[in-house]
């Protein structure tokens, strides 16, 4: 019963002992590889942020566009009046 016992526990411990080693070893490199992920862009994001900044943009250029339709909207109707007052005079 005992040789049984002492067999059973080295097979338990050599399995133990071999994860532990092969964790050890591989700590190394999953490490470095989440550092180049943490500092690399992926394609998804990288597209994410594209389609953010695009949005952005288009927003200001909205924007701009209506300032300045009002802007001619106003100038159009200062003409329109300044020619009213001519004619009138």
């Amino acid at each position: 019963m005992r040789p049984f016992i002492l067999v059973l526990l080295l097979m338990v411990l050599s399995g133990c002992v071999a994860r532990t080693a092969f964790n050890v070893a591989t700590l190394p490199v999953r490490a470095g590889s989440q550092m180049v992920d943490w500092t690399t862009t992926s394609r998804d994001e990288a597209d994410r942020n594209y389609g953010r900044k695009m949005r952005k943009q288009k927003k200001r250029e909205a924007k701009q566009h209506a300032r300045e339709d009002e802007a001619n909207r106003k100038w159009e109707r200062e003409e329109a009046k300044r020619q009213r007052e001519a004619i009138g005079r």
